[in-house]
């Protein structure tokens, strides 16, 4: 599976790989590259985060390898900001 470009979602340099599409949900692996920046927003679905490699800081919050985050449905998280890069296993659900 090759990496894409996540598009305009994200800063130019981020990619993605999508694991999962569908109506349940939807779960990919994205690749943040150093010095990310993404303005606070919130979904209509729960998020659920596993940092695979690297860290990455939301709100002034450092997130690191190995850490789990889960973020209610309709809930504002951000900004986020990372200065050395990570890999994002990242899951949408109902």
């Amino acid at each position: 599976m090759e990496w894409q470009d996540a598009g305009d979602s994200y800063q130019r340099g981020t990619k993605i790989k999508v694991l999962r599409d569908d109506e349940g949900g939807k779960t990919i692996i994205l690749q943040l590259p150093k010095g990310f920046k993404m303005e606070d927003h919130s979904h209509i679905r729960t998020e659920q985060h596993f940092i695979l490699k690297g860290q990455y800081e939301i709100a002034g919050k450092a997130y690191s390898q190995g850490t789990y985050r889960l973020i209610q449905s309709k809930m504002t998280h951000g900004p986020f900001t990372s200065e050395t890069g990570a890999e994002i296993l990242v899951f949408w659900h109902q």
